[in-house]
């Protein structure tokens, strides 16, 4: 029988307090400025380019739609909810007068480091992401200039300095890739998305910035999708199920990653720059899911198809197609808690909520975490 999240939740508590910490991190910040892709979109997407984020997304928790491709709540929630602060508005969101004192997500679903380009599901680019934060921080501080109440909105001056900037981008790079060329190309791209995400965090840098916070890509060959596409070779498969070739190279691309932050470190003598380890959380969620309360690993919850993946590329999920002359629609299934994926592309809430609580622990971070605090920040998460 699967956990409720709620349950979830309880035997995250209990691992954690009584995980062995050597170290573990002082996650406490004024503000947080977020990059990224759909892991971390919280509604760019919807409110940049219109795009459908329909039901059942955000079904879980926020009860309707919420710009998140997701049932409920993704990992930066958690992460905002583990601070006692409010969720991330999106910077494109300009209805409802969104507050910013806290924060601005620049993440934006389908976006890539590298330039946008035909086949690209968002033009907003990891260099137009960081082109977005100079004009929000410039317009700010000229608001903020004018006082007539807007610190109430927007956040102070020196929160650019002292806030967490972080950044989860890099899949969409790699997966469109792999559309059009061989395992060798798509190794051989690397170093030059790379040097693209380098710029950026130096232009960030000589605005002030001074806290990274660095995620590395996920097990690409482990989404539903990728497995469907490129997995018609059992060969090609690991021991989990997943496309082998995109797992490497997701590999190879974060010990890049790695690298590029110890070099950043050691360039920025006054700033802290944390590598995440995403990806061994992720795959050790895949490769061990029963252990975590889970029934199913690399099956999506909202799809087509059935077992062993329900997915099919033809009908998505909250869709409605006529297939072989019936009409189609994609429901979710009746408990996301069973299901690390959510719809072939993203994961559920509840894999959200178990992937933060490992980040949390300190123990997938380099360089270690510096205090001793983090534990008792998840009776913030709000069920």
């Amino acid at each position: 029988m699967a956990m409720s999240v709620s349950s979830l939740y309880v035997l995250t508590l209990i691992s954690l307090l009584f995980y062995p910490f050597i170290e573990a991190i002082d996650f406490s910040y004024p503000a947080i400025f977020n990059f990224g892709d759909s892991n971390s979109d919280t509604g760019g997407l919807a409110a940049g380019l219109a795009f459908h984020v329909d039901s059942p997304n955000g079904q879980t928790y926020f009860l309707k739609p919420a710009g998140r491709l997701c049932d409920g709540r993704l990992i930066v929630d958690f992460l905002m909810e583990a601070m006692d602060l409010p969720f991330l508005n999106p910077y494109l969101d300009s209805v409802g007068l969104p507050s910013f004192l806290r924060g601005c997500n620049f993440a934006t679903g389908g976006s890539t480091i590298l330039a946008a380009n035909a086949a690209s599901i968002s033009p907003f680019s990891f260099r137009i992401q960081v082109a977005q934060f100079l004009h929000f921080k410039a317009r700010v501080l000229e608001l903020l200039a004018k006082g007539e109440n807007f610190d109430k909105f927007l956040p102070q001056e020196d929160y650019f300095k002292q806030g967490l900037y972080m950044f989860d981008i890099g899949q969409n790079d790699l997966d469109g890739a792999f559309s059009s060329s061989s395992e060798d190309q798509v190794l051989a791209l690397i170093p030059t998305i790379l040097s693209e995400f380098e710029t950026g965090i130096k232009k960030l840098y000589d605005q002030g910035a001074r806290w990274f916070w660095i995620h590395n890509i996920g097990p690409l060959g482990c989404l539903p999708r990728i497995i469907a596409t490129f997995g018609k070779d059992p060969s090609k498969f690991d021991e989990n199920g997943c496309v082998d070739s995109h797992n490497q190279v997701a590999k190879i691309f974060n010990l890049q990653l790695q690298a590029l932050c110890k070099k950043l470190q050691g360039q920025f003598a006054d700033a802290n720059v944390t590598y995440v380890d995403i990806f061994s959380i992720k795959h050790n969620l895949i490769s061990n899911f029963s252990e975590y309360g889970f029934e199913h690993s690399i099956t999506a919850c909202c799809g087509y198809g059935g077992p062993p993946l329900n997915y099919d590329s033809r009908i998505l999920c909250g869709q409605t197609r006529n297939l072989n002359g019936s009409t189609v629609t994609v429901r979710p299934c009746n408990d996301t808690t069973e299901y690390v994926n959510w719809d072939g592309n993203h994961y559920t809430e509840a894999a959200n909520l178990h992937v933060s609580s490992q980040i949390l622990t300190g123990k997938y971070m380099d360089p270690p975490p510096l205090s001793n605090h983090m534990p008792f920040l998840f009776f913030k998460f709000k069920f």
